[in-house]
């Protein structure tokens, strides 16, 4: 299937990029305010005391010893991650209708400039971000995928255009969109294919849906070539993986997957996977997260050669996204293992989550053991003041982390002891 030219339909007066206010109480290079966005309909006095208020909790936040924790910018609804080729702009997906580009130094006082993506392709769920090799950037949405080419460069072009790689509606059927499960993640693979993740919309899908489901990939990850040709399941048996990312070592595909609610406080784990081949199933619906069964399925015979997870994560703590970290800047400890994030439970009596966990890897590129890394999030009476999303390094190792509740990207640095 050949991709089509899809460009602004909106009026020439719409056809602009909208500013986004940045207060990016960052390190020493972006230490100020930059102005406020139309869109966040707040004043600076405002969002200046936002910011102020997040440097407050962040002073909360536990860290192994040598690192720091600050504000980098504010985003509105600020989701998953994709930093650009140069670095130098990291692509913001969100769960509403809006994208942002992130750029260092441009705002005021060098801060980071928060700018909004694409304003006059209109776009749903745009979520999943993710670059090719050659700087192409792949939105994600809910039923469509998008590319832009060289986006870094030209994402300020008023007539910016993407190429439709799958069109709306063909992502899934139109019958299956829903709020639920649809917020899509995206990787490049070492093959140069496009790898997308289809969460299923229930907590556990009727039988009567399941053929239509496998049919699609839905409840598993597809993958295709860039232009949209030669779609295929990659992976079955997957609730719903909003995070995942290649090992650079063995090219293998890791992703985390939430799990069944409603079966108790403390089960099921959510899941830290491993796909080592294509045509693995990863157990679901027959298993609601590790071993334990689903009430709805427990009678049916699960396929042959269930693969379960490396790592079980705490029950509904919501694990999501996750990179393989590679940049030199963190202690040896680090390197090659992954960080993700945990967004938080929403029904569990006591709740869970809100971290930034760090799992290592043995030898054999299999998983050793997971930590919580970055934790403070969650407060002693139960509630949230901040909700991470997703994890992406910087040019000099140092890592992003978002946070839809505040709309607010964090930086994670280590300065070693002397």
């Amino acid at each position: 299937m050949s991709a089509n030219r899809l460009g602004p339909t909106l009026p020439p007066q719409r056809k602009k990029f909208t500013r986004i206010c940045v207060l990016g109480m960052a390190f020493a290079w972006s230490a100020a305010a930059a102005t406020l966005a139309q869109d966040a309909q707040e004043s600076p006095k405002v969002q200046e005391g936002k910011a102020q208020e997040i440097e407050r909790h962040l002073a909360k936040i536990k860290l192994p010893p040598g690192f720091s924790i600050r504000l980098y910018a504010l985003v509105p609804g600020a989701r998953a991650m994709a930093v650009g080729p140069s670095g130098r702009s990291v692509f913001v997906g969100t769960r509403g209708t809006k994208a942002y580009v992130v750029t260092e130094g441009l705002g005021a006082s060098g801060a980071p400039e928060v700018t909004e993506f694409a304003a006059a392709i209109g776009m749903k769920m745009p979520h999943g971000l993710c670059f090719s090799k050659d700087g192409a950037l792949f939105v994600a949405e809910q039923n469509r995928v998008l590319s832009f080419d060289n986006a870094e460069t030209t994402y300020r072009n008023p007539s910016l255009k993407a190429t439709t790689v799958v069109a709306q509606g063909q992502l899934i059927p139109p019958e299956d969109e829903s709020e639920n499960h649809s917020r899509r993640v995206c990787r490049i693979g070492p093959d140069n294919k496009l790898y997308i993740s289809l969460g299923q919309p229930f907590n556990v899908p009727p039988t009567e849906r399941m053929e239509r489901f496998d049919a699609w990939g839905i409840g598993g990850i597809i993958r295709m070539n860039q232009d949209g040709s030669v779609r295929e399941i990659f992976a079955r048996g997957i609730r719903n993986s909003v995070g995942m990312d290649f090992n650079p070592k063995d090219q293998t595909l890791w992703f985390t997957d939430n799990q069944v609610d409603r079966l108790g406080d403390e089960i099921p784990p959510g899941e830290l996977n491993r796909a080592v081949k294509a045509g693995l199933n990863f157990g679901f619906p027959w298993y609601g997260g590790g071993h334990i069964r689903t009430n709805e399925y427990k009678d049916q015979t699960p396929p042959q050669g269930v693969v379960f997870p490396q790592i079980e994560m705490a029950a509904h703590a919501a694990d999501l996204g996750m990179i393989f970290y590679t940049g030199a800047q963190f202690p040896q400890k680090f390197k090659g293992g992954i960080f993700s994030a945990q967004h938080g439970s929403w029904n569990r009596t006591a709740p869970v989550g809100a971290r930034v966990m760090f799992t290592s890897l043995k030898a054999d590129g299999t998983a050793d053991r997971t930590e919580p890394f970055a934790e403070g999030w969650l407060q002693s009476d139960g509630s949230y003041w901040g909700r991470p999303v997703d994890v992406a390094p910087l040019p000099d190792g140092s890592l992003l982390v978002s946070d839809d509740y505040n709309g607010a990207l964090y930086r994670i640095a280590y300065t070693p002891s002397r």
